[in-house]
């Protein structure tokens, strides 16, 4: 069934193409777009741009997604933390972070340190509110039923309050790998000399529709790729809810 939909758009796009119902300056045919993949792949040039894409989203999102985590946590549980920093977090947050990208060349320049820092800054919000919200979120009576059994203060975290808040925070876990790729992608073609964001910009330059094509299909894929591990990681680390367990 999930495949279904995207069997139906496949087939659309050959026909609309295949009878010329939209010109091949707009859209290229499928096959066209299928065999520059089997041409990239061949030459290395694909494997090679892909690869450095995936290093710079993952090291992003550990770096942005840890401190998020860490920050949330701290918020969370320190009401004292929340008063200093969570007001002042809100506010940038609310900051466009693609209006940031002439400033971010301005300090870290072209290299891959600008595109780790958009990449690291767009994952940090969706995780940091959601660990938030979640541990701000257990229900008081279940923290009192831990400490009527005699629960200690690390027992109740480890135990109650993080399995508690687990199921928001990995929404915000799944939501901050869609803004991952979105970050990258506009990372890559603003200032980019690798990666496949820099293979679609390159491709505009030469009017190379199948290759462009190319690229955003594999952003969908890889988004696809990182939302499944993301449910696979829910069911495993979410086995006692019940609700997880029958998906």
């Amino acid at each position: 069934m999930p495949l279904l939909l995207p069997i139906i758009i496949l087939l659309l796009w050959q026909l609309l193409t295949g009878f010329e119902l939209i010109d091949s300056n707009v859209m290229p045919m499928p096959i066209e777009v299928f065999k520059v993949l089997i041409e990239t792949i061949r030459s290395g040039e694909l494997l090679d741009n892909l690869g450095i894409s995936a290093l710079r989203a993952i090291s992003g999102f550990l770096i942005g997604g840890g401190l998020g985590f860490v920050l949330g946590l701290l918020n969370g549980f320190w009401r004292v933390s929340e008063e200093v920093t969570d007001s002042t977090i809100q506010m940038i947050r609310n900051i466009p972070l693609f209006a940031l990208i002439p400033l971010v060349i301005v300090w870290f320049g072209i290299g891959e340190e600008a595109k780790l820092f958009l990449v690291s800054a767009g994952v940090f919000f969706p995780i940091y509110l959601n660990t938030f919200h979640g541990i701000r979120s257990i229900d008081p009576g279940l923290v009192e039923m831990g400490r009527v059994y005699g629960l200690g203060r690390l027992s109740l975290y480890k135990n109650i309050i993080l399995p508690g808040a687990m199921p928001s925070i990995l929404i915000g876990v799944r939501y901050s790998l869609g803004i991952m790729w979105l970050t990258l992608i506009v990372a890559e073609t603003v200032a980019a000399k690798s990666g496949i964001g820099y293979m679609a910009m390159n491709a505009r330059e030469f009017m190379q529709l199948d290759v462009i094509i190319l690229s955003v299909v594999i952003y969908a894929l890889l988004g696809k790729l990182s939302d499944s591990l993301a449910k696979t990681l829910e069911k495993r680390l979410l086995r006692w809810n019940p609700n997880y367990v029958a998906r």
